[in-house]
């Protein structure tokens, strides 16, 4: 194995006294934003000082989905306007944006993760990666883009879709690397097999991410392109983007930059903290973010830490693959959308009742999402077709995603005297799960 360029070796006290001095300096920044300075001070913290160890992390206030949704356009800031120089979005639970914002050295930190991804990978300067995740407002396509070139990569910047440019790039300029969903890693393996074209490419690695999967759904597209190996990454807007972690080679589960962030395992439920190797939330700590540090974020993810150690030998520490999510979101063709936003798209329409329900599901390595809305009492039957285009196009303007819509009868949905099962996903049911 050769020298580590950009991963981190650090042993186990150093680590703990960088991740000490890196929870300290997150909360000094965080009194900045007069937000987090009243939680803090509410719970007797007024300095980075107050922190002795490690363990009075649990003194700390939690922060959630809905402190970042309460401040739009730039919730939680931290640093002047004048100091941030980018900002990524995801879907909230609103119609307005989950923004993020950035500084220039949070940009190079979120280079600097997706880099350790690379090399975590295997891959050298020699390869050549594709990126055929989403740009724009998105974290994916500008994280595997910065990683890439920072690690010194040849980088082709395509995008999702247009599988016809996708595999003539990846045959002409001899992509060693596909960054994709494994959604778009399977319709591109089909094709190729479709094709013959396997043994026009150049392509050995799969790194991938951003929705469910299961192993079926990975062993072949690994089958189908004759890869060496698929690598399952991580990450989120609030921290960063992709490239929180990766797994390795041989091991279980996600090795995950323990000096870039703290992870705590808790009950949702109780919210205490969960010993090792127990199944709860993950909540992070950042420990260098300048723009919008976390403070004990709850991302809602269901994983656990892995205390044994990997048997390929790095001291980087590990979580499982993430199992689900403590509350109601779906992630869909790599958007994440909320139940909350279909009734906001649907209040709009008086024709449609209050009863929904959203059917997920997996055809040819496609995501495909049905949503079943009941027809107002008063609506007549024969507008359907015109109703559910309608209601279609508008969820697709506010969410970005396309969704089909199918009405039903009013009354015709299941009722329930508890919380009402919204989502129904049924794509992880052709095999093993991941993780």
């Amino acid at each position: 194995m050769s020298a580590p360029r950009f991963l981190p070796h650090l042993p186990e006290e150093t680590l703990a006294a960088r991740q000490l001095a890196g929870v300290r300096r997150t909360v000094d920044q965080a009194m900045r934003n007069p937000v987090y300075r009243a939680r803090l001070a509410a719970v007797g913290i007024t300095s980075g000082a107050d922190i002795a160890s490690l363990d009075d992390v649990r003194r700390l206030p939690f922060t959630d989905v809905t402190d970042l949704r309460d401040g739009y356009p730039l919730p939680l800031l931290c640093v002047p306007e004048r100091d941030v120089v980018r900002v990524h979005a995801s879907s909230g639970t609103t119609g307005k944006r989950k923004i993020l914002a950035y500084t220039r050295k949070d940009v190079e930190t979120f280079a600097l993760q997706m880099a350790r991804c690379y090399e975590l990978a295997g891959l050298t300067p020699e390869d050549r990666v594709q990126v055929a995740v989403g740009y724009g407002l998105w974290t994916a396509g500008a994280g595997f883009q910065l990683g890439s070139e920072l690690f010194g990569a040849l980088t082709v910047p395509v995008g999702p879709g247009n599988l016809d440019m996708q595999l003539q790039l990846l045959m002409d300029l001899k992509v060693t690397c596909l960054g994709a969903t494994a959604s778009m890693a399977l319709l591109l393996a089909e094709e190729v097999e479709r094709h013959g074209l396997r043994d026009r490419l150049a392509l050995r690695k799969v790194i991938f991410g951003a929705e469910p999967h299961s192993l079926k759904m990975r062993r072949a597209f690994t089958e189908k392109l004759g890869l060496e190996a698929a690598y399952d990454i991580a990450g989120m807007t609030e921290m960063y983007g992709p490239g929180t972690g990766l797994n390795c080679e041989v091991g279980e589960g996600i090795h995950y930059w323990a000096d870039l962030f703290l992870v705590e395992i808790i009950d949702p439920a109780t919210l205490q903290p969960l010993p090792a190797g127990e199944v709860g939330e993950m909540v992070v700590t950042s420990l260098c973010k300048e723009a919008v540090p976390l403070v004990r974020y709850r991302t809602h993810d269901l994983t656990r830490l892995i205390p044994e150690p990997c048997p390929c030998g790095r001291a980087i520490p590990r979580h499982g693959h993430i199992r689900g999510r403590s509350d109601d979101m779906v992630i869909f063709r790599g958007v994440n959308i909320y139940p909350g936003q279909i009734a906001d798209v649907l209040h709009a329409f008086p024709e449609a009742g209050g009863e929904y329900h959203i059917e997920l599901t997996r055809s040819q390595g496609l995501d495909h999402m049905l949503l079943h809305v009941e027809r107002a009492t008063a609506a007549p039957a024969d507008l359907d077709a015109d109703l559910a285009r309608r209601i279609s196009d508008e969820l697709h303007r506010r969410i970005m995603a396309r969704i089909d819509v199918r009405l039903a009868s009013p009354g015709s949905l299941p009722r329930t005297f508890s919380k009402a099962k919204r989502v129904t996903d049924l794509r992880l049911e052709d095999g093993e799960r991941a993780g």
